[in-house]
């Protein structure tokens, strides 16, 4: 645990994926969400196809692999990513992001649901916990905003696309995980999802933004470029290694160096407002990850 082969990719992979939250508002500043997301994957897609290849993976899928891939492109790079793209428009990055640090808690659930595996009494009780603290959070944000209850430009719809965006990638993170998904290397699988996911992509963003924009801002591109090599594709390689090296387990501590970062660059840059509310929910969700992913492990 101790070893630099474990702490810097911890790092990193904790540092860039809290970064990615902030970075994604400037995907949708001006520019359709949907076609934000195209152009992420579409640049995405080669690079990670290119990381496989060069890991020497296995690319040749199966029909039932492929059919598996096409259904986690769908949920995780589809309607994960416009669900989060679209949610930020409504509501705060950092808030997002801690949101999605929860993800571990469907993921446990649709996990007993559909491969049948067991779910301890403790990873139930830090769940609520964390749960408790991301309400919190959530009641601040609620508050912040005088339109919160009206449906169309508040913190309320945010907060419900997030939600089905969470949804979207733990059915992802479940179904890859079945014997099917198991006989693939992840590298490849994440290839294939993606080169799916971005088809779906397009045709979305074709039939509900109109033509695709092309912005002339540098900044957009840049960010495009982050999101898609940095966010993207060096980070799953990092990842994945992490999880040999030590494990599944303590390697979702790493959501709990994404969230602060996320936190931190949104009181920097998006003026989030601190009180005794939002501290004692950062808190609490802080503590009740650490006191569920603790028995997740253990268990």
């Amino acid at each position: 645990m101790l070893s630099w082969k474990v702490i810097i990719p911890f790092i990193l992979t904790g540092s860039i994926w809290g970064s990615t939250w902030f970075v994604i508002t400037g995907q949708i500043d001006g520019v359709p969400a949907a076609w934000s997301v195209f152009y992420r994957f579409a640049l995405a897609t080669p690079a990670l196809f290119l990381v496989a290849f060069l890991m020497k993976r296995r690319l040749l899928l199966t029909r039932p692999e492929h059919k598996l891939a096409a259904l986690v492109g769908v949920f995780q790079f589809s309607g994960n990513f416009l669900f989060v793209y679209h949610a930020e428009l409504y509501v705060t990055s950092g808030i997002v992001a801690m949101m999605f640090g929860l993800l571990m808690v469907p993921n446990a659930l649709f996990g007993r649901l559909l491969l049948g595996e067991r779910v301890a009494r403790g990873f139930l009780m830090g769940s609520a916990v964390a749960i408790a603290g991301v309400l919190l959070l959530l009641v601040h944000e609620w508050r912040a905003n005088p339109d919160a209850g009206v449906v169309g430009g508040n913190v309320a719809l945010g907060i419900g696309l997030a939600f089905v965006g969470i949804l979207a990638a733990s059915v992802a993170n479940v179904i890859q995980a079945n014997p099917t998904g198991r006989g693939v290397p992840m590298v490849s699988l994440l290839a294939w999802a993606m080169l799916y996911g971005t088809v779906f992509d397009l045709g979305f963003a074709a039939l509900t933004a109109g033509p695709p924009p092309f912005p002339t801002a540098p900044g957009f591109w840049a960010g495009i470029v982050y999101l898609a090599l940095i966010g993207s594709v060096i980070t799953f390689p990092l990842h994945y290694n992490l999880v040999r090296e030590i494990g599944a387990g303590r390697t979702a501590y790493n959501s709990i160096l994404t969230i602060s970062v996320a936190m931190l660059i949104s009181t920097l840059f998006e003026g989030y407002q601190w009180t005794a509310l939002t501290a004692g929910g950062m808190v609490l969700a802080v503590v009740g990850m650490v006191l569920a992913l603790r028995s997740k492990q253990s268990g």
